[in-house]
C-alpha cells in the first residue's frame, strides 16, 4: 500500500491527465477507485487531496468538455465522493457539481422542442425537396451581409433624389436595426473554438525549435506566488522545465505538444504557430486581406449610423 506521500504525489499525477482529452475518462476512473479504497481510512490531509482531485474533474469539465461520456463519468465520480465525505461545505460543493452534471447531461438527452421539429422539415435544393433539414445561415455570414447592405446603401444615398433618399434611409436604419440585434448573437459564436476554421496542429519542427527553460528562483519571484501552467493549472516550482512560445508565455513541455495538436494557439493570447498545411496558411492570408475590407465595411456602417441619428 502506498506511503500518504506517494498516494498524494498519484492523485497529482492523475489531474494533471485530466487535462488531456484522450485520458480524461481513465484518470477519472482511477480516481474513483482510489477514493473507494482509500478514502475511509485516508489521513485529513490526503481527504483534503481526493477532495482537490474531485473539484479539479468538476472544472475540467465545465470549462473545457462537453462529451456526454465525459460528464456521467464525472457525475459518477461526484456521487460516490458525496457519500463518503462527510464536512459540510464539501459535501454542499459536490451536491452543486452532481446538479450541474444532470443539467448537462439532460440537456443533451432531451433537445427541445423547437430543435425537434426543425429536423423533420427538408428544404429545396436544385429543385428537389431534401430529407434532412436547411442548415442555419453561421451568424458572423448573416451580420457580414448586413453589413455590406448598409455600405452599399450608404454608397448609393448621395446620388438619389429626395423621395428615393426617404426609402434609402428606412431600409438602412432597419438594417441597422438587425444588425444591432445579431451582435449579442454574433460575438459569443466568434468567441467559440468551433465556431470559426480550425487550425490544423503546430509544425513539428517550429514546436521542436521552442526554446526550453528552467525555472529559478529569480524568475518565479517575477511570476508570483500563485504562477502556474495555464494548461494543467499546476503551481510552478523551482526548477520547472518551461517551453516558450514566440508570444513569451511558457509551459510545460509535456502539456504544450497535446494542447498545440489540438489547438494550435497559445491558451493565454490565442498566439497561432505555423502549420505545415499549406491550405490553410493560404486561407490565412486571404483572411488578412478580408479583414481590411471588413474593417472598410464596419467604417461605412458608423458613418450611414451618424448619418441617420
Amino acid at each position: 500500500m502506498e506511503s500518504d506521500e506517494a498516494l498524494k504525489q498519484l492523485l497529482e499525477e492523475l489531474q494533471k491527465q485530466l487535462g488531456k482529452k484522450q485520458k480524461f475518462e481513465d484518470a477519472v476512473s482511477s480516481i474513483s477507485s482510489l477514493l473507494r479504497d482509500r478514502y475511509i481510512s485516508a489521513s485529513p490531509s490526503i481527504r483534503k487531496s481526493f477532495y482537490s482531485a474531485v473539484c479539479r474533474v468538476a472544472t475540467v469539465l465545465k470549462t473545457r468538455y462537453t462529451s456526454p461520456g465525459f460528464w456521467l463519468a464525472g457525475l459518477r465520480l461526484f456521487e460516490q465522493a458525496e457519500c463518503l465525505i462527510s464536512d459540510p461545505s464539501e459535501k454542499k460543493n459536490l451536491r452543486n457539481c452532481i446538479a450541474q452534471a444532470k443539467e448537462q447531461l439532460h440537456d443533451v438527452q432531451n433537445p427541445s422542442v423547437e430543435s425537434q421539429t426543425s429536423a423533420v422539415r427538408g428544404y429545396l435544393f436544385e429543385g428537389h425537396l431534401t430529407v434532412d433539414p436547411e442548415p442555419p445561415r453561421p451568424q458572423w455570414l448573416v451580420q457580414s451581409n448586413l453589413l455590406n447592405g448598409v455600405a452599399t446603401l450608404a454608397a448609393a444615398e448621395s446620388s438619389q433624389g429626395p423621395t428615393e433618399n426617404n426609402n434609402t434611409e428606412e431600409t438602412a436604419r432597419n438594417l441597422l436595426e438587425q444588425l444591432i440585434s445579431g451582435l449579442d448573437n454574433i460575438i459569443p459564436e466568434f468567441l467559440e473554438d468551433d465556431a470559426v476554421l480550425r487550425a490544423p496542429p503546430a509544425s513539428k519542427e517550429v514546436v521542436k525549435k521552442l526554446p526550453v527553460i528552467s525555472l529559478t528562483e529569480e524568475i518565479l519571484a517575477k511570476l508570483g506566488k500563485e504562477a502556474e501552467c495555464a494548461i494543467c493549472k499546476e503551481n510552478l516550482v523551482v526548477n520547472d522545465k518551461m517551453q516558450e512560445l514566440p508570444c513569451k508565455h511558457t509551459f510545460h513541455p509535456p502539456c504544450l505538444k497535446p494542447w498545440l495538436d489540438e489547438h494550435n494557439s497559445c491558451p493565454i493570447c490565442r498566439h497561432e504557430l505555423q502549420t505545415d498545411d499549406h491550405n490553410y496558411e493560404s486561407w490565412k492570408e486571404r483572411e488578412k486581406e478580408a479583414e481590411e475590407e471588413r474593417k472598410g465595411a464596419a467604417n461605412a456602417v458608423r458613418g450611414g449610423e451618424y448619418m441617420y441619428v
